[in-house]
């Protein structure tokens, strides 16, 4: 059987050609599907078919497979089926003569599809696109198979018709009463044989007419649920490139859908052609409606076939280039001749919702240069393309905004048509397609805004939503996964966001002390990226999409090796940090400047005790000139990176290493990090070298007297909460990606949230 089930798979690849070859009509391919498992069982290499001796085993074998197919017989319900089963069992009996000719067939059979696996793979037959959050059902190929089949079926019916109407033919011309003979002389008995040979001719004939009826009304039906099985799965092919935007998985192979279209292509041309020969063989008048079906669902096909392969990028500036590709999946059936155009167009959100209801836009909202390409074939990938070279936006003219709404909150479309004509069409098809929503702006300033108005699309949208619905708020659990997914993919690093992160960044967008499970705690658009945090001149998301730039262009090994504590509030700074010994310190993200990271670190105070300190934040043009490794070497006053590691066994490799003198005399210099207390000497500088410029930075002082150590933390409590859509995540350590293992640190960490909590 497991041949069976790989071959099956490859059958709706095969022409008919070679599916006739493969099974010819002395041994239909029913026999191969019923009796699959007892066929692949028996030891059919076994056989000397050249040998007198083996003929008994080889006739045994034939009554064998007549006995089972005559019990797959008696056990179908389905009339029709039936008698097209006893029909084959007549056929089968044929070999009683020459047993020794079926073994041969059927071990020739079982050698050619060995022979068609190996050169075809079917790993590539096997992928298809999954569902999508379970809201949409993943097709099986064995829908696809089942139609196949069907169809074979149906073509089997209509040559076993013609061979029954031959016969009926010869049998009629040779029960004619000669010429001179009376007609008691034609009543002999075998006349009277021939006459109900007649007999049954015909009503095998009607039965198989019946029958040939049916089973093209239930290909139809059948062709109409694959296609319904294959315009979902496009569906979810997009639904997961829209997803992509935020950092998601998504698996870009076409390859899968471009075939099962093309298969759907030429089952449809099978049935309309099937249709064509049974008004011509039986004059049938009342197929009008199945004819309108294949007619409809072709159409569909044809339009559906249209893929934004590569997306234009989602936040265009007006004069600057960019392109797109789009993939035509019926490429190979198109008609030859005069090259398709693909024209492209840039709609409103309100036009692109008007084109589900077939209203073509006419209004021209923007200026597009470079917006048509022509539909190529390319041979060796098998793919249908129109790649848009140079497009740009000239111009655009937008709509009146509402209330507050800013121009980087306002999304389009690019819109793709075409005119397709595919072989064996009487007429060309209109086909669309739009883009997902872009937000166009004027200039670099404004990509940060409309950056956000194209995530919370991308993040928030429902499936199969109308253009381009969004929802105004969202739990936070699925604000969560979002903001995990886009630093992830942007900084390109394995370490996430982790609880405390998390938590940290619910007291942010929040603007208050959070405790408790917070999953289904409402987030607003205002929230995320309109409402300036409080006491500062941004928002939550320019403020967050400033770290994950920082940390991409300047601290993702840092990250990625667990040495940056990243998002943490200054009171569960101080909680952490209050019993530590001077010199301890952590690296976490600035709260008060965009794009800053910043050293938190035990050190003295004016009384000769100990407060935390935290030293001016680092921007990217900062860690371009030294790096955070080196500025971490050179400040004296730094020696352990929580809990108890040494800086230098930590860092070290990313310390620069001094280049000796070049040839022409110079020395090389190198900048040297300074850090200057308010008052009391705090920290020694390091020794500079000759010539090597010092950069002074300004203590950031917390607001408020120093922290007491051994006082108690006043404030909110914390409560590190699960969160269903985020994978759980723990601390990395010092060493590289794997989360702490030093049981004495974890148990430190939860004994302080719970602390917080009671």
């Amino acid at each position: 059987m497991a041949l069976w089930m790989q071959i099956s798979q490859l059958l709706p690849k095969l022409p008919n050609q070679t599916l006739n070859e493969l099974y010819p009509d002395t041994f239909p391919i029913d026999v191969r599907h019923y009796l699959a498992n007892w066929i692949e069982d028996q030891r059919w290499e076994d056989f000397n078919v050249d040998s007198v001796e083996q003929v008994p085993l080889a006739q045994q074998l034939l009554e064998q497979m007549l006995e089972r197919l005559y019990d797959v017989v008696s056990h179908n319900s389905n009339v029709v089926e039936r008698v097209k089963l006893q029909h084959i069992s007549r056929k089968l009996s044929l070999f009683q003569s020459q047993p020794m000719h079926l073994v041969r067939m059927v071990r020739d059979i079982l050698r050619k599809e060995r022979l068609l696996l190996s050169q075809a793979p079917m790993q590539q037959y096997q992928q298809m696109p999954s569902s999508v959050n379970g809201s949409m059902q993943p097709a099986s190929n064995r829908d696809l198979d089942a139609l196949v089949l069907k169809v074979l079926e149906i073509q089997t019916c209509r040559q076993e018709i013609h061979r029954l109407q031959e016969e009926l033919n010869w049998e009629k011309q040779d029960s004619e009463p000669m010429q001179g003979q009376t007609e008691m002389e034609t009543k002999l008995p075998d006349q009277v044989t021939k006459q109900n040979r007649i007999t049954q001719l015909e009503h095998s004939y009607q039965t198989c007419a019946k029958m040939r009826v049916q089973l093209l009304q239930e290909a139809v039906h059948s062709l109409e649920q694959c296609q319904a099985g294959l315009i979902q799965q496009i569906k979810s092919w997009r639904w997961q490139q829209l997803r992509s935007t935020i950092g998601l998985p998504f698996d870009d192979n076409l390859v899968p859908l471009q075939t099962w279209c093309e298969q759907l292509l030429g089952v449809n041309s099978n049935l309309r052609q099937e249709i064509m020969l049974l008004r011509r063989d039986h004059g049938a008048e009342h197929f009008h409606q199945l004819e309108e079906s294949l007619s409809r669902l072709l159409q569909t096909l044809i339009q559906s076939s249209l893929v934004v392969e590569k997306q234009p990028p989602q936040v265009i500036k007006t004069q600057s280039k960019f392109s797109s590709t789009v993939r035509y999946l019926l490429g190979e059936k198109m008609a030859p001749g005069k090259p398709f155009v693909l024209k492209a167009q840039i709609i409103t959100e309100s036009q692109a919702r008007n084109l589900g209801q077939g209203v073509i836009p006419t209004e021209n909202v923007g200026e597009l240069i470079n917006s048509t390409a022509i539909l190529e074939h390319n041979p060796s990938s098998k793919s249908t393309c129109a790649t848009f070279r140079n497009m740009s936006i000239k111009k655009i003219k937008r709509a009146d905004r509402k209330g507050s709404e800013s121009v980087t909150e306002e999304k389009f479309a690019l819109l793709f048509t075409a005119e397709i004509m595919i072989t064996g069409c009487e007429s060309p098809c209109n086909v669309q397609m739009i883009t997902l929503p872009v937000v166009v702006i004027v200039h670099g300033s404004q990509e940060n805004n409309a950056m956000a108005t194209v995530i919370w699309d991308c993040a928030f949208s429902e499936p199969n939503r109308i253009p381009f619905v969004v929802p105004e708020r969202v739990p936070w659990s699925q604000m969560c996964e979002a903001l995990n997914s886009k630093f992830m993919s942007e900084v390109q690093t394995n370490r996430g966001l982790d609880r405390y992160n998390l938590h940290c960044l619910a007291q942010k967008i929040f603007d208050k002390d959070v405790s408790g499970d917070l999953s289904s705690t409402p987030v607003s658009w205002g929230q995320f990226n309109k409402e300036v945090l409080p006491g500062r001149n941004f928002t939550f998301w320019q403020w967050f999409e400033g770290v994950i730039d920082l940390t991409k262009k300047c601290l993702k090994a840092y990250w990625s090796e667990g040495l940056i504590f990243g998002f943490i509030g200054k009171q569960h700074l101080h909680v952490i940090l209050q019993n530590r010994p001077s010199g301890t310190f952590l690296l976490r993200f600035s709260d008060s400047e965009i794009g800053g990271i910043t050293i938190a670190y035990v050190g003295p105070s004016e009384n000769g005790g100990r407060k935390i300190q935290n030293i001016q934040p680092f921007t990217k043009k900062d860690l371009d000139s030294s790096g955070l490794g080196d500025r971490i070497r050179d400040i004296n006053c730094i020696s352990h990176v929580y809990p108890e590691m040494p800086k230098d066994d930590v860092f070290k490799k990313f310390y620069t290493v001094l280049s000796p003198p070049v040839p022409d005399g110079y020395l090389p210099f190198k900048l040297t990090m300074v850090v200057e207390p308010n008052s009391t000497q705090i920290c020694t500088p390091q020794p500079q070298p000759e010539f090597s410029p010092e950069i002074p930075l300004q203590q950031d002082q917390v607001p408020g007297p120093p922290f007491p150590i051994t006082a108690p933390l006043p404030g909110p409590t914390f409560s590190p909460y699960p969160d269903p859509t985020v994978p759980a995540m723990s601390f990395h350590n010092f060493y590289g990606e794997e989360p702490m293992r030093d049981p004495h640190v974890q148990m430190e960490l939860e004994d302080i949230l719970s602390s917080l909590d009671s």
